[in-house]
């Protein structure tokens, strides 16, 4: 079965809309006809594709599948069954997007599949994490559970995301506003005031000279300067989707001092994370190996972890396959040895990414407190260097003259 939006005229006149599963849209047309509706329009809520996934336009937010995450483990430990859960999600979704993509879910629960299946076909909504939990749940029988620890899992990602990025908002405004005042001086005020020192006999100085050939090359060649600069980044963008230039550029970032630090903790602590509840939820360690390799985005990192998964498979610990590669923190190796000697490696994952998370937020708030005043220091150097290209030039007349 298949959901279909539809339009209809009740007796009255009035237009009427809603969500109906059905076989086909004939189908769904007679039905609202036996309802004294008349159709107006019927359309399939999904496409299938080529390999029978069916296709909604757009995605969910991360913080719209955490809420959706958390309502179907409330309403699922509430004791409702899975149909009856998906019915009440249907009635009270907030937007169409999210309607059409429960009503998709539950034609397919409704035709026999497991939920964790019909999310399936619907792979750019729920991620592959994601339906490797529910499938988990759906088989150790405590579904319930396994979604309130991925409602969590997805909160704290959204919220650890949220920190970093919002954190480096005020330093990105205060670089575009300053690179924007610099131009507006370089390009406009200082050739109108400069241009009196052009007609002058006197000898400009150095500085007031190299400020003036900069303030001429913005101003007759700055948008050819810009192009060649969109056409570079372009040109970088396109060559870092090559694997070979990404993990070699990707490498390099892990070797800065204060980046790569950044970087390796923020893989680490959303592969802890992963791991912990996917171990947490019986998924056998191979399993949740894979699914790591998927948030891991750093490739050095990510083939490490290829060659850990590789280890274990051939009967390695994951303590001592982590450890060999060199490429994770050695508080996390050995929180997962002390869980796998103790067997509470779901417990220890959960500390290892607790740590990396904590150690991430002050990193970032280190970063971020010293490049404030970093910026600030820059901005007001490139203004004093400017104001003293302008008034040498002023303080030599004056001391001619007298």
């Amino acid at each position: 079965m298949a959901g279909f939006k539809y339009q209809a005229l009740d007796s009255e006149g009035k237009l009427k809309k809603g969500v109906i599963e059905s076989d086909s849209a004939r189908q769904v047309r007679a039905n609202l006809r036996e309802q004294g509706l008349v159709p107006v329009e019927v359309d399939q809520l999904t496409q299938t594709t080529k390999g029978g996934n069916k296709r909604v336009r757009g995605r969910l937010s991360i913080s719209e599948l955490s809420l959706l995450t958390r309502q179907l483990a409330t309403l699922l430990g509430a004791g409702l069954t899975i149909e009856q859960t998906l019915n009440a999600l249907i009635e009270q979704a907030e937007t169409h997007h999210q309607r059409n993509i429960l009503a998709g879910v539950r034609g397919e629960v409704l035709a026999g599949q497991p939920l964790a299946r019909a999310m399936g076909h619907y792979a750019n909504v729920f991620p592959d994490l994601y339906r490797t939990l529910v499938d988990a749940g759906e088989q150790s029988g405590q579904l319930a559970p396994v979604l309130l620890k991925l409602a969590d899992y997805t909160e704290e990602r959204q919220a650890l995301r949220q920190k970093v990025g919002l954190a480096f908002v005020y330093p990105a405004i205060v670089t575009i506003v300053a690179l924007l005042v610099v131009t507006g001086l370089l390009t406009y005020v200082v050739p109108q005031v400069v241009q009196v020192f052009q007609h002058t006999t006197q000898k400009l100085p150095l500085l007031t000279v190299a400020l003036m050939a900069l303030s001429g090359f913005l101003r007759n060649y700055g948008v050819y300067l810009l192009g060649a600069l969109s056409v570079a980044g372009w040109f970088a963008h396109r060559a870092l989707q090559q694997p070979a230039v990404r993990e070699r550029f990707d490498r390099f970032l892990l070797k800065l001092p204060v980046v790569g630090r950044l970087i390796r903790g923020l893989n680490t602590a959303r592969l802890s994370s992963t791991l912990a509840i996917l171990v947490g939820s019986r998924v056998p360690l191979l399993a949740s190996l894979k699914a790591g390799v998927g948030v891991v985005t750093n490739l050095p990192m990510k083939h490490a972890l290829e060659e850990t998964q590789r280890m274990v498979r051939e009967g390695s610990s994951l303590s001592r396959a982590l450890g060999s590669q060199k490429m994770f923190p050695p508080l996390m190796v050995h929180l997962i040895a002390s869980g796998e000697a103790s067997g509470r490696l779901p417990d220890m994952l959960e500390r290892a990414a607790s740590a990396q998370t904590r150690e991430v937020e002050n990193r970032v708030a280190t970063m971020v407190s010293l490049l404030e005043p970093i910026l600030i220091l820059t901005m007001g150097v490139v203004v004093l260097v400017i104001v003293l290209a302008i008034l040498l030039p002023i303080m030599e007349l004056n001391t001619l003259v007298r």
